[in-house]
């Protein structure tokens, strides 16, 4: 079993910057596969970006540009550096964790057998 713990979410401007973490405790192998989802209520959770094992990024066109995903192996811990941030990016975050990245969309795969508590992000206009 994995656990993940988010941090950092809050409140900030439009413009503005946030920085999400994310620790992991758990087997390594059911971690080679690292995502961050949100979910507005009343809507499904959607992915936003996600990193694999040897590094490769990959983000959905929302934030391609913004937002900034990484990981620290070592200490189990994944991060998501906003930048720019938009009032549409008001939402619950989510971190995401898999041994494989086999929840795809149109622009690539995440994974995501388990999830967080989740932190919550509001940006204001």
């Amino acid at each position: 079993q994995v656990q993940l713990v988010e941090s950092g979410g809050g409140s900030a401007q439009a413009g503005g910057s946030l920085r999400l973490a994310c620790v992991a405790s758990g087997p390594s192998y059911m971690m080679y596969c690292m995502s961050w989802f949100r979910q507005v209520p009343g809507e499904g959770r959607e992915a936003v970006a996600g990193i694999d094992s040897d590094g490769t990024t990959k983000y959905e066109d929302s934030v391609k540009g913004r937002f900034t995903i990484s990981r620290d192996q070592a200490k189990k811990t994944l991060y998501l550096q906003m930048n720019d941030l938009k009032p549409e990016d008001t939402a619950m975050y989510y971190c995401a964790a898999a041994q494989a990245c086999t929840y795809c969309t149109y622009t690539a795969c995440y994974g995501r057998d388990f999830l967080g508590q989740g932190t919550q992000v509001t940006v204001s206009s």
